[in-house]
């Protein structure tokens, strides 16, 4: 059966090229792209439907308040990046904040990584000027390429291919390392770099509730050996922004004992701010798949517009489906955040409320660095719990853009990162991470405001 919406229009992995595309620069030669589109059609998929349904059932869980789901990596992948060395350390950070937080929490916590596909993104302009040249803009290694050359930013249709093969790499160090390794095993006291967190008026705090969680694992593991196996073993899921049509819709297909079409290049693709338009491509092709779908809301846009989008594409109110992540900005949040809570409860939607403090914080210096400040991402996290907690609703989530390493691209934590020492180490082609301190440091406060909330949900 084709999948169809409420007004029985035809949907196919490939009917959105009858909308307007945005945020996609034309390919120059449509042969080519046709030969590129066709390989990665016939290349097998990376996940699995069952992995998806998982997921999916795990961001219901979370909607209903039994979870909490850490969305995090990088802005934008590199091809160059795709290494042992780079996915084991962002492997790394996740997977200790997870245990930060499922610690602190009590609760599940759900891994998702901005990773093996996060090769593309969306840009303010079409074209940037370099000398005296007006090239087109880099959109990330899954179109162009970073270099400044005209030669290096045409739309290159062998990079849909060369994206597949590095996910598929990623995903494949990934899962060996989770499943039954000992790199899942981190509660190892060697594995936990705390030195910086001196620092911190919070750090007794943090190496106490550190302590405790080697504590717990190893008092399970002395009185249930049986359960050493599953604690060395974490579920960990991949998404990207679906923003380049030809790499998703390649890779969407049926599958035996399920019905409709899943995009199978990861488990939970998004639909970014710049490409939510009801009428556009991006919107058509993401109505049609089973995947859990992530929608960036922040200015602008419209109420009504944000609730139309969640019917056109959750029209039977699955829950699970739709994980709205705000991205206001600081001093944006209690502006906007309980109006969009009020009408999507008014209209009895199913959704995960989830929170991007990045996106809406970021500045550039006045040397003109692009930077994010660690105290505002932090204050955008506050102010989003402590609307949701005067709404009755429930944050289920966080979207962080972050890295393993030890990079210079946020202002702020307990290291005291200034403006000054952002050229240290400033390798993000994009929008600047939270690096390996400063996104530990986050997930012990978004513990404590988890708790502080919930305490205050008590009395």
């Amino acid at each position: 059966m084709i999948a169809t919406d409420e007004k029985n229009d035809i949907w196919t992995p490939d009917s959105w090229n009858t909308k307007q595309i945005w945020q996609m620069p034309e390919y120059d030669s449509p042969e080519e792209l046709k030969a590129r589109f066709d390989e990665l059609k016939n290349y097998p998929p990376l996940v699995t439907s069952w992995e998806i349904e998982k997921l999916r059932k795990k961001i219901a869980d979370a909607a209903n308040g039994n979870g909490f789901v850490m969305q995090g990596g990088d802005c934008a992948e590199s091809f160059d990046t795709c290494n042992s060395d780079n996915i084991v350390k962002l492997l790394k950070v996740l997977l200790q904040m997870s245990f930060i937080l499922i610690h602190e929490m009590n609760t599940p916590v759900t891994r998702i990584g901005r990773i093996a596909g996060q090769y593309a993104k969306p840009r303010s302009s079409d074209y940037e000027k370099v000398g005296d040249d007006l090239i087109p803009s880099y959109r990330g290694d899954l179109f162009n390429s970073f270099e400044p050359t005209l030669d290096a930013r045409r739309a290159d249709p062998a990079r849909l291919v060369e994206a597949y093969q590095k996910s598929a790499m990623t995903l494949n160090f990934i899962r060996s390392l989770t499943d039954g390794g000992g790199f899942a095993n981190m509660h190892h006291p060697e594995y936990w770099e705390l030195d910086f967190m001196k620092k911190n008026q919070y750090y007794a705090e943090y190496k106490q509730m550190v302590e405790s969680i080697h504590h717990a694992i190893r008092f399970v593991e002395t009185i249930s050996p049986n359960k050493v196996h599953t604690l060395k073993n974490v579920d960990f899921y991949a998404s990207h922004e679906a923003l380049n049509l030809y790499y998703d819709s390649a890779q969407t297909r049926r599958v035996p004992h399920q019905s409709g079409y899943y995009n199978l290049s990861t488990h939970m693709p998004w639909i970014g701010n710049r490409t939510r338009q009801l009428d556009g491509a991006h919107v058509e092709y993401m109505r049609g798949i089973r995947n859990p779908i992530g929608i960036k809301v922040g200015p602008p846009y419209e109420v009504d517009e944000i609730l139309k989008l969640i019917e056109l594409l959750n029209p039977h109110q699955e829950e699970g489906r739709i994980t709205l992540i705000t991205r206001f900005g600081m001093n944006k949040v209690t502006e906007h955040l309980p109006n969009l809570i009020r009408a999507v409860n008014r209209a009895g939607f199913h959704v995960l409320w989830s929170c991007d403090p990045m996106h809406g914080n970021t500045y550039a210096t006045e040397t003109g660095v692009k930077t994010r400040a660690f105290n505002d991402i932090l204050g955008d996290i506050k102010q989003t719990f402590e609307v949701h907690r005067s709404e009755n609703t429930i944050l289920g989530g966080v979207h962080l853009e972050l890295t393993g390493g030890n990079v210079t691209e946020c202002v702020g934590g307990a290291n005291g990162l200034n403006e000054a020492g952002l050229g240290e180490n400033y390798l993000s082609y994009c929008d600047p991470r939270l690096n390996y301190e400063q996104a530990l440091e986050m997930a012990f406060l978004i513990a404590r405001e988890w708790k502080i909330s919930r305490s205050k949900d008590i009395i």
